[in-house]
């Protein structure tokens, strides 16, 4: 790995990127004549850094949803989200949504991966059905490097009125969250959508999140081909290949629907 790929995506001007996050939520809220801010809150780094950006700017029109599944979210990440929500002083609603998943698993064949992804959709049905109770925008937690290999679920977690830090990598994003005073327990875990148990996104991607984002960066900050991204990065081609092909094959993710004339 090249450490210096990864010193020039990390070393930003972390309080102009707020300024401007700033700047761009009340521009949101106002045009859209809104009446606050809605997010799911997981305990994961990406949750915890749109916690603390919403509750910055609009500390008491903020409203977080806890919505693990008993079934298979660990315990100590709704603790972490709960702790959070204790030190913001957030307004939240703590939901186990496993009931609701179960009545749709008595009508539905057997699927890991898509009761999985399901999880996801019903968070983000929550999420827009308190976001039309109290007019709030849906502020959506997807990072740019998940969200440029298309790692998120199609209307699940990628449902958002607004995406904050879509346009930060995810060594970036924990940055923020160092300036914003997010605590270290949070900023180094492991991330996870926790879509099914024991589920962790670098084991089901298959690199880690430095070498993601330094990929990334080269092929779609710098302009570099494949090739010349292994080897300025110093990480086997394959590697560069397969987050090419995930960018590639996820494109329909990143477009609300197909249109035959655009």
């Amino acid at each position: 790995m090249n450490q210096e790929i990864l010193n020039e995506i990390i070393n930003q001007d972390y309080a102009s990127i707020t300024k401007t996050i700033e700047e761009f939520l009340k521009n949101q809220v106002s045009q859209n004549n809104s009446k606050g801010l809605i997010f799911g809150l997981s305990g994961g780094v990406d949750s915890a850094v749109t916690a603390y950006l919403c509750n910055r700017f609009f500390p008491k029109e903020s409203l977080a949803l806890l919505m693990p599944d008993s079934k298979i979210s660990p315990k100590d990440e709704t603790e972490d989200a709960l702790k959070l929500v204790e030190e913001l002083k957030l307004d939240y609603k703590l939901i186990d949504i496993n009931p609701i998943v179960n009545q749709y698993s008595k009508y539905l064949e057997p699927s890991e991966k898509a009761l999985g992804n399901l999880r996801a959709r019903v968070r983000a049905n929550l999420l827009y059905y308190y976001s039309n109770l109290k007019k709030y925008l849906v502020v959506g937690s997807s990072d740019k490097s998940e969200y440029l290999i298309g790692y998120f679920t199609k209307f699940g977690d990628a449902s958002a009125d607004i995406l904050l830090i879509v346009s930060l990598y995810k060594a970036q994003v924990r940055k923020i969250g160092e300036h914003l005073g997010v605590p270290e327990s949070i900023l180094t875990k492991k991330s996870s959508p926790h879509l099914w148990l024991n589920h962790f996104a670098e084991d089901e991607i298959g690199m880690t999140y430095d070498e993601i984002d330094s990929i990334l960066f080269c092929l779609f900050e710098k302009k570099l081909s494949v090739e010349e991204t292994a080897k300025i990065i110093q990480i086997e081609k394959h590697l560069v290949d397969k987050i090419h092909a995930l960018n590639k094959n996820s494109q329909h993710k990143r477009i609300i629907a197909a249109r035959p004339f655009e």
